[in-house]
């Protein structure tokens, strides 16, 4: 199960125009993105349910996870690949209860170590850090130090997600110190050709893969 959290982390932006976020989403895919989170901040519970299902179709015929932020209920509802939790979302032991064994579980834990060691008792199978970068979604987001992750690394066995304001110029360094995977909502989606831009996101890890080959 970790070894699906890597590369791409594709997390959408809001929208309401469906049509719109699915053709976007589809070309992330093309363009090599490893996960999906739904994510809708602006959205009514009802328009929830249509993007979710809509988009569980989509990453069930492309074989990429579905990863459903905050809703556990939605989530459950949907028969999602799995949960992203942030701090107001509740225990990660009580969300592995109710998801079982099989789902995915992803906590956020920002710019603290013990969260995400905590995280990883409570049965999460990846733990996020972040924000690493200003971020135009979430502008007052505590931020987190490069170094974060080269401690990650020693101290935890669970794959290591970075997110915030993360773009193709500042992703490399989060790669290079241990990122298993980089969540990018504003540089994918916002770039003119999004499957182009998933290309080279995703492109970032290869070289890193090949490197640890040869190496």
């Amino acid at each position: 199960m970790n070894g699906r959290i890597s590369g791409l982390y594709a997390v959408t932006p809001d929208s309401a125009d469906t049509p719109a976020l699915l053709a976007s989403v589809e070309e992330a895919l093309a363009g090599g993105a490893r996960l999906v989170q739904y994510r809708n901040k602006s959205a009514t519970a009802a328009l929830r349910l249509v993007q979710g299902r809509a988009l569980l179709a989509l990453c069930r015929k492309n074989r990429v996870p579905l990863i459903v932020n905050d809703h556990l209920e939605l989530a459950v509802a949907l028969d999602a690949d799995g949960l992203h939790l942030g701090a107001e979302d509740g225990p990660a032991a009580a969300a592995r209860e109710r998801l079982g064994p099989a789902k995915l579980l992803g906590v956020s834990c920002y710019d603290r170590i013990d969260l995400a060691l905590e995280a990883e008792r409570q049965g999460a199978d990846y733990v996020a850090f972040g924000s690493f970068h200003a971020s135009g979604v979430k502008p007052g987001a505590l931020r987190a130090p490069l170094a974060l992750l080269h401690e990650a690394r020693q101290r935890l066995a669970r794959p290591v997600v970075a997110i915030g304001g993360i773009t193709l110029d500042n992703a490399p360094p989060l790669v290079a110190a241990g990122a298993d995977s980089v969540a990018v909502i504003s540089a994918l989606f916002g770039a003119g050709d999004v499957q182009h831009a998933a290309r080279r996101f995703s492109a970032l890890f290869s070289k890193r893969d090949q490197t640890t080959v040869q190496a």
